[in-house]
């Protein structure tokens, strides 16, 4: 009996320890540009992708938030109740919204003052749905990820949110599933269902080779994964695939929580010092800070045929 004890005591030792070195992985799932980013320009089209996106996220029980542009909705007068309607379809699923501004503009190419009229402007029309649900604004996502030139700058614009209630949206698992879409929309366009294809099926791989290398640099940095958040776009090839990732990230051993728990990592806590022109992830922006050396090498990239079906030039 004592020796049934003593092996049942191990064995529960062991498997803390297992747990300790492998805790369960978390993601938050974050989606850019909404009502939508598409090249298709046609309603039903948009209102599929929209509903087909927000069915996968449902199903597969993924506490999401949106990222608004709001100057999409009012583009055309004759488009603004129908945008505005998917934007109460993502409400009604339960999601909550943030900003991304109104017209999406980069913060390099602005000037401060501008692109803070901007995020004003850009919160009118969610604002007022939010709290139609019951919500408050609370989170604000900088446009290409690009977050000021100069200290002063980042600095000027921290207190301009501060004082307006926004949290920051980081980024941890930054990717680019924009120029998937951008091909992917451009087969569909053509018609080309081979094409259409192929690029769907190097989707899911990407992404999660793209998750290993930010795993891989997290812990490099932090000894630990931190609490992932996902940058993603509510366009065409999400509405096609996003059941697919999430099934892959639970094959990873990941769950997904909201951007507030995810934000509860202490590592979102460290100061963001990066002053570049390039909109990259806050894991490679605490790595530059440590040392250029800390990153690590070969980050995946979008296959050259995929650039080349979305007209772009290879990264």
């Amino acid at each position: 009996m004592k020796q049934q004890l003593l092996f049942l005591f191990f064995v529960f030792v062991f498997t803390i320890s297992i747990q300790s070195k492998n805790p369960q992985r978390v993601v938050a799932v974050t989606i850019d540009d909404l009502p939508i980013i598409t090249k298709q320009k046609d309603a039903k089209a948009q209102t599929r992708i929209t509903k087909k996106l927000l069915k996968h996220i449902k199903n597969a029980d993924v506490p999401a938030i949106g990222f608004v542009n709001e100057g999409k909705i009012f583009r055309n007068k004759n488009d603004a109740e129908r945008l505005t309607g998917y934007l109460k379809m993502w409400l009604a699923d339960g999601l909550e919204l943030g900003n991304h501004t109104y017209s999406h503009k980069s913060l390099n190419r602005i000037s401060l003052e501008d692109y803070k009229e901007d995020i004003l402007k850009g919160e009118k029309t969610t604002k007022k749905l939010l709290s139609e649900n019951g919500m408050k604004m609370r989170y604000f996502r900088h446009p290409f990820l690009q977050t000021g030139l100069s200290l002063d700058v980042k600095k000027g614009l921290d207190k301009f949110l501060a004082k307006h209630n926004y949290t920051i949206a980081p980024v941890s698992i930054d990717n680019s599933d924009w120029a998937f879409s951008a091909a992917y929309d451009n087969a569909i366009l053509k018609k080309d269902k081979k094409l259409k294809k192929k690029i769907g099926k190097a989707y899911v791989p990407y992404l999660e080779a793209k998750t290993d290398y930010w795993e891989r640099q997290s812990v490099r940095l932090f000894n630990r994964e931190i609490k992932q958040i996902l940058l993603l776009h509510a366009n065409s090839i999400n509405a096609d695939y996003f059941d697919d990732l999430m099934k892959m990230y639970k094959k990873r051993g990941y769950k997904f929580i909201t951007l507030e728990e995810a934000l509860t990592d202490e590592a979102y806590r460290l100061p963001d010092e990066f002053t570049g022109r390039a909109g990259i992830s806050w894991i490679h922006r605490w790595a530059i800070a440590k040392g250029k050396e800390n990153i690590l090498p070969n980050e995946p990239r979008v296959p050259k045929f995929v650039m080349e079906a979305a007209g772009l030039k290879s990264e």
